[in-house]
């Protein structure tokens, strides 16, 4: 569709989160070189939080294609509303450990033996749980105790709980203190400055086959950054749809007009895409912004054209 028009070989701003898109400003660099060094280093425990939209799914796939290319056996959960028995389901599934008993003992004997057998060849395990923030406090506590997994010397098992700042008020919790304790990195995402955000919009663009010819004016990007509070996933939904308008108004490059279009379809006019300040519960916070987002990736997804072997798989073993 657009894609010809602006010399484009693919969407740039579609919703799925592409580690070949993931964009590297400071803070990420700096929270993808910490996770690979905690990995590497057999930490233990380590976490990964950021606000709604700011990119973690997209940095734990990248994280997983170098675990791929490091030779680690990872398991990766992303539906964090699960119960203690659940858990271990997933964890043995994620693995493909067999384990024919449904015994919590028996399954987590077989755990140990598998991760013993992992170690002794010189192989890393990693647990990747993404929106940790759901958890409940059993849950967390049940993880807690996998890290008991150890030889005298090191964890045999790394885990990594990424989540929205919600996770880090519940970790203050008095009852969750020991699982506080034994987190050895804490990594953030953040959300972008305007600087950035050129910067953002201009590597996504080269990635998907710009040849230099601009694309968006300067003002266009300028005012997709008011919008989105700077949060990638909400420029994301912008930048597509003002390029939707644009290509449909046969405008180049994109003008602020277009922007402003998408943003009041969205209502970014009306509600910002951001939790509102803390004199509101967390839980209406997480709700809010969650839902916004959520339902604005669906319509993003909706006006994607694009091929879907261009997604790699999220899962890599």
């Amino acid at each position: 569709m657009y894609q010809t028009f602006f010399g484009l070989k693919e969407s740039p701003f579609n919703g799925n989160p592409d580690p070949r898109y993931l964009y590297l400003t400071k803070q990420i660099q700096e929270s993808l070189a910490s996770l690979m060094y905690g990995i590497q280093a057999r930490k233990g425990f380590i976490t990964l939080t950021g606000e709604v939209g700011t990119g973690k799914t997209t940095l734990v796939n990248r994280l997983l294609d170098w675990l791929h290319q490091y030779k680690a056996r990872t398991a990766y959960i992303f539906n964090s509303r699960l119960n203690t028995s659940d858990l271990l389901d997933f964890i043995l599934a994620e693995f493909e450990i067999p384990c024919a008993s449904r015994t919590k003992s028996q399954q987590l004997l077989r755990l140990n033996h598998w991760l013993l057998e992992r170690y002794r060849m010189r192989e890393t395990a990693v647990l990747i749980i993404d929106e940790a923030q759901n958890l409940s406090n059993s849950v967390l506590e049940e993880i807690r105790l996998l890290t008991n997994l150890e030889t005298s010397t090191e964890k045999l098992l790394q885990i990594v709980l990424s989540g929205q700042p919600e996770l880090e008020e519940k970790l203050k919790l008095p009852e969750l203190r020991q699982l506080r304790q034994r987190i050895t990195l804490r990594c953030k995402t953040s959300l972008l400055s305007i600087e950035e955000t050129h910067a953002y919009v201009a590597e996504r663009l080269r990635i998907a086959g710009a040849n230099g010819t601009p694309i968006f004016s300067p003002e266009a990007i300028d005012l997709a950054h008011t919008y989105a509070h700077g949060i990638p996933r909400v420029i994301n939904l912008l930048c597509e749809h003002a390029l939707i308008s644009a290509y449909t108004e046969q405008q180049r490059p994109v003008q602020p007009a277009a922007v402003s279009e998408a943003a009041r379809e969205f209502q970014l006019d009306e509600i910002a895409p951001i939790a509102p300040p803390r004199d509101t519960t967390m839980e209406e916070a997480a709700e809010g912004s969650e839902t916004f987002l959520h339902n604005a990736g669906e319509a993003l997804s909706r006006f994607h054209i694009g091929s879907p072997e261009d997604t790699p798989a999220r899962k890599q073993k």
